[in-house]
């Protein structure tokens, strides 16, 4: 008794607020009907413009007004058949909208083809109703699997033969033609939608990829400028030690550790530029070590007690910023593997600038009683990553008097997609001049 008693009411309360819900999404879209229909659109997740959701409703709104206006001039009003019809077709507009009802396929296949049969059992001159087919059969194209959209267009289809049989429709053939043409125009949307969804995945994954590449790049620039830092400081710090310990020299001893604590400092202020590139959109103020900062490298290396005889010949000016970056890092990298895996050795450095590629040779020997072994750091697969960005190959091994790392660069016009843009457009200026000569 209870629940018979309260079931009513639950029922009632139900209806009111839904007449609330109503009647506020009424008001709503009054306030901003295109307002509304973005939400409305952007809450279906089609991805397609409020604007055309907007002129596929005005024109099912036409054509079903112009297939009613076309009864009542027929002399058919009042009939409840035209009336239906016409509230059939409104319903899928607006009110959707406004109720926040989603488009299902079939549910507005099923509408609009019922609308149009309707329409049809009062047979006029030149019928306007079969358009709202066509309409409809675009739109799910547009939104639908292509097998339900096939399905529903065999079924439009089909209900135009029907109906043609049992009374003449105007223009029957073209009808047909325009639902397999508006079938097709909604399938190429719905195409393109799909593929603009498989391209958001891929720019998803490139921008992933440049991410970890990104933060290869810096790690091997922080290493790069770790290893160069601590090994000319350590070298330092060694030489002020044993002029402590041996020659008693205070002075040579300050000057030693001036330098350690000068590059120390530099170390530092290089690895905020590059760690605070992770977290700021604007590219660093302090432009990049170059080919003319080898000199500098080396020198800081001779000041903290290493023999190096360093030699460049070449066009400096050839020598691109990223060419000039690659060289100064492997120079680096080398000579810090030197201080650390060979102190007390003697290092040979040569950069060779050429016409079509650049050669850097880093040489040095190696104390008696050390070990040759291949590095297994990042030291030297940095450098190998860094050159082959260019188009370079680095090459690290024993000699008969010690170590030898030796980079080519191929210039910019080397590049290999330099390179293979060169031969198009050679080849095509050929062809150009060649054609003229085979017409005469």
């Amino acid at each position: 008794m209870n629940v018979t008693s309260a079931t009513p009411a639950a029922l009632g309360q139900e209806l009111l607020e839904g007449l609330r819900r109503t009647g506020a999404g009424f008001r709503r879209f009054v306030r901003n009907p295109i307002a509304d229909y973005q939400r409305w659109v952007e809450a279906t997740g089609f991805d397609y413009p409020a604007s055309m959701a907007v002129l596929v409703d005005l024109m099912l709104y036409t054509v079903a007004t112009t297939a009613f206006a076309q009864r009542v001039a027929a002399g058919y009003f009042p009939s409840v058949f035209a009336v239906a019809a016409l509230l059939l077709v409104y319903v899928t507009g607006p009110p959707c909208i406004i109720l926040d009802f989603k488009p299902r396929p079939v549910l507005l296949a099923g509408l609009t083809m019922t609308a149009v049969a309707l329409f049809l059992m009062q047979p006029v001159p030149l019928d306007a109703a079969p358009l709202i087919l066509i309409v409809i059969a675009g739109e799910i194209a547009a939104i639908a699997r292509t097998a339900v959209s096939v399905a529903v267009g065999v079924a439009m289809f089909a209900e135009l033969m029907f109906f043609g049989s049992v009374r003449h429709i105007d223009g029957l053939t073209w009808f047909a033609l325009g639902i397999l043409f508006a079938w097709f125009t909604g399938q190429l949307l719905n195409y393109q939608r799909r593929y603009l969804y498989q391209e958001r995945d891929y720019q998803d994954v490139r921008a992933q990829a440049a991410a970890v590449e990104e933060r290869r790049r810096i790690a091997r620039e922080v290493h790069d400028v770790i290893a160069h830092s601590l090994s000319i400081t350590l070298l330092h710090v060694t030489a002020a030690r044993h002029a402590l310990q041996t020659d008693r020299d205070v002075d040579e001893a300050i000057d030693a550790l001036s330098d350690a604590e000068r590059l120390g400092r530099q170390a530092m202020a290089d690895i905020r530029r590059t760690v605070g590139l992770l977290g700021e959109r604007s590219g660093p103020q302090r432009p990049e070590p170059g080919m003319e900062d080898i000199g500098e490298l080396v020198s800081d290396f001779i000041r903290a007690g290493m023999e190096i005889d360093f030699r460049s010949e070449g066009d400096r000016t050839e020598v691109s910023a990223a060419l000039g970056l690659a060289l100064y890092r492997v120079c680096q990298e080398s000579l810090a593997n030197v201080a650390k895996h060979a102190p007390g050795a003697r290092a040979q450095v040569r950069i060779m600038v050429h016409a079509r590629n650049i050669d850097l040779t880093v040489v040095n020997t190696l104390p008696a009683g050390a070990l040759v072994r291949p590095g297994r750091g990042m030291g030297i697969s940095g450098m190998r990553q860094r050159l082959a960005a260019l188009g370079g190959t680095l090459t690290s091994e024993p000699t008969a008097e010690g170590w030898q790392v030796r980079a080519r660069i191929p210039t910019t016009g080397q590049w290999p997609c330099v390179a293979a843009a060169e031969h198009g457009l050679r080849t095509a200026v050929q062809a150009i001049i060649m054609k003229p000569q085979e017409g005469v």
